[in-house]
């Protein structure tokens, strides 16, 4: 059953809430984060991102990029921009993104359930990505950044949460630069916090929605600590790391579209020959934007034309997996038609989140790429599916909206 702890979250003082939130750490390069942050020292960026703190150097992984992380949150503990709770407490997490509602639970999740599979996966991590977060938490001696975590929803874990937000005033109620809204209450009642991680204990399974990499890297600097520490109880903090764990009912999952450079040395006829022999209808939509209409369904910008492509039934399998959307497209027409073998590493593939909208996808067509196709979202039930018979999805299958804001809590391993 899954562990929920409390812990004695580093976060900012309510007045500088605003100024330090910030989009996590692997949504922007270098150059991004600097402009982001360049008006703001208060900006979470400043550590999720310290390079920009530092001269412009080769190795955006050297030892000195996490030793300034590690101290400007020593900075702004002394300075009082961040403060550190007084007793373990649990936190209720509200995001409003363009009138939809998601609110879950901040606390700590154990090392020993993700090693056992409580906590599931449905993504393959990047060992380069992970060394990164690895050093970075293990050199500031925090969890910096919260993993994304859900479950199937349960009532009365939602009817704790309703009534205390209804009683209570929240710590935050903040709207960042994207327009998202951030709402924090804190929980520190000890009877109620125990009858939300009771309630908890009884839930079977919790799953990783974004963050496999954070998570990954969580996990192995405990067991790092575990190897450091071999007379540990399994209660001190780096046996556990910090996540926002949202109810499946809440979350919306975006498409995550593909733009590809070439043909692979077809013309457009011979390319659209070919899709109609792979398995697709090919339905001519015109200039305006054509958005997929379901499963197995797929929007194509080419040659300032939409298309609709929609997959026959010949071509999409009867596996958990195989049969999501992004896997047919990649199997069934990507590698055999374009030759993206591996769509992880290929250089002629790019990846744009459907937050962009598809007119994005007709930008970089105009701009740098020959063909987009945009896929139906995967749905949250697909994930939890996939998770629960212990397989991963394809590259680039999720993108959910909205991220959440970084540099309101951080779990100390001390």
């Amino acid at each position: 059953m899954a562990t929920v702890k409390p812990f004695k979250a580093i976060r900012p003082d309510a007045k500088y809430a605003d100024k330090v939130i910030s989009l996590p750490y692997d949504v922007m390069n270098r150059k991004e984060a600097a402009e982001m942050a360049a008006d703001d020292p208060y900006s979470f960026l400043h550590i999720c991102r310290a390079e920009i703190d530092l001269p412009e150097q080769e190795n955006a992984y050297d030892q000195s990029v996490y030793e300034k992380a590690r101290d400007n949150i020593a900075e702004r503990l002394a300075s009082g921009v961040f403060v550190q709770e007084d007793k373990p407490a649990l936190y209720i997490y509200r995001q409003i993104m363009d009138g939809r509602v998601q609110t879950g639970i901040v606390g700590c999740v154990a090392v020993d359930e993700y090693q056992n599979n409580t906590i599931k996966k449905h993504e393959f991590t990047r060992v380069e990505k992970e060394k990164d977060r690895i050093n970075h938490f293990d050199v500031c001696d925090a969890d910096t950044e919260p993993v994304f975590l859900t479950y199937r929803d349960d009532k009365r874990i939602r009817t704790i949460m309703e009534g205390y937000v209804a009683n209570h005033e929240p710590e935050y109620d903040i709207t960042s630069d994207d327009g998202i809204q951030h709402t924090l209450w804190v929980v520190d009642d000890p009877e109620l916090v125990k009858s939300l991680t009771g309630l908890f204990d009884e839930i079977p399974a919790l799953y990783i929605a974004d963050g496999h990499h954070r998570s990954a890297s969580a996990c192995k600097v405990g067991l790092k600590r575990r190897e450091e520490h071999p007379d540990y109880t399994g209660d001190e903090e780096f046996n556990f790391f910090m996540a926002v764990i949202f109810p499946d009912n809440d979350l919306k999952i975006f498409d995550y579209n593909r733009v590809v450079k070439d043909l692979n040395g077809s013309t457009s006829e011979e390319f659209l020959d070919k899709i109609r022999e792979a398995g697709f209808d090919v339905e001519e939509k015109g200039s305006d934007i054509y958005y997929p209409e379901g499963k197995h369904i797929f929007a194509m910008f080419l040659d300032g034309k939409w298309y609709k492509l929609t997959a026959r039934d010949s071509i999409i399998p009867d596996h958990v997996t195989e049969s999501l959307d992004v896997a047919v497209l990649q199997n069934s027409l990507l590698h055999p038609i374009l030759g993206i073998e591996d769509p992880r590493t290929d250089k002629r593939i790019d990846f744009v989140g459907g937050i962009r909208g598809l007119e994005e996808l007709e930008k970089r067509v105009n701009d740098d790429m020959e063909v987009a196709f945009a896929v139906y979202p995967v749905d949250v039930d697909d994930l939890l599916r996939v998770a629960d018979n212990n397989m991963v999805m394809p590259p680039k299958s999720t993108w959910f909206e909205p991220k959440l804001g970084s540099g309101l809590f951080l779990h100390s391993l001390k």
